[in-house]
């Protein structure tokens, strides 16, 4: 990366005042969007918050099909028995900006990520321009892909886990709201946060951390890490909900290796390009 553009060289405090203006623009509209799921918390806490923990939810549906035609018990998740309660004064105000705030991050998180990218973007040679072509659009698909992981396969088959979670039938499932929507909140951002790892991987090889080597090496480990997780999570011990969960973050570790390849291959080819170039002018 380079702090001078063609036109013009920048000083330190410019490209700190640049940076202030990006950021402004991004917690702006990051802020509106909190301020209209504020306003459009009753349908948002019944149709989106709410949604994962009924027997009713799409993907409690889905999975009772599922298991119809494959023939597997276990599958259809019949109960969710848990009630949901408010035991802070200001317990239900937080959770409300809690909410607001998450769905007005992940709502306005690609215009973030372009305005971040516009002030990156200046400063990089043309040859790292072309090689990070459509870095937007790529982390802000795999985010919204994450988030979707997060809130349609995480948070149900965690909800129903939990909720049917008993060591004591003297114990009643009573989780208080900060717990819950926090615990959605985690899911659904945690997952956003973990399918952006194809972007790190690409940015670690380029800068010579990584190796497809050295990621094919800790495939092992990595599979055993994926399995312990579907396990915890997995509100029934069979082999399929298993595989929903670990086969598309097992997928995702596999895309990372592709693409650590792809970029090695391409910065292999860069070097060398460059070292004709040397040759050439020395000659």
């Amino acid at each position: 990366m380079k702090f001078m553009s063609e036109e013009k060289e920048m000083s330190f405090l410019d490209h700190l005042e640049e940076l202030r203006w990006h950021v402004v623009r991004a917690v702006a509209v990051i802020f509106i969007m909190m301020i209209l799921a504020f306003v459009f918390t009753d349908w948002i806490f019944e149709e989106i918050v709410f949604a994962p923990s009924d027997v009713n939810f799409i993907t409690f549906r889905w999975l009772c099909q599922l298991g119809a035609a494959t023939g597997v018990d276990g599958l259809c998740v019949t109960e969710i028995p848990m009630k949901i309660q408010s035991r802070f004064l200001m317990g239900q105000f937080t959770m409300q900006l809690t909410s607001s705030f998450v769905i007005g991050l992940c709502v306005a998180f690609p215009y973030v990520v372009w305005e971040l990218w516009s002030f990156v973007k200046p400063g990089l040679y043309n040859k790292e321009k072309q090689s990070s072509r459509g870095a937007v659009f790529s982390i802000s698909a795999l985010f919204l892909t994450g988030i979707s992981f997060g809130y349609f396969i995480l948070s149900p088959m965690t909800i129903a886990f939990l909720a049917n979670y008993s060591i004591s039938s003297r114990i009643s499932n009573e989780f208080d709201i900060t717990s819950y929507v926090s615990t959605i909140s985690i899911l659904v951002l945690s997952s956003g946060i973990l399918f952006q790892l194809p972007v790190v991987i690409f940015f670690l090889t380029k800068v010579g951390i990584v190796t497809p080597t050295l990621l094919r090496s800790y495939r092992k480990h990595a599979v055993v890490a994926i399995l312990v997780i579907g396990a915890v999570i997995t509100p029934s011990s069979d082999p399929l909900s298993l595989s929903l969960i670990s086969i598309p973050l097992y997928l995702l570790y596999e895309i990372s290796i592709f693409i650590s390849g792809v970029e090695l291959r391409r910065k292999k080819k860069r070097e060398r390009e460059e070292e004709k170039l040397d040759q050439q002018s020395a000659i």
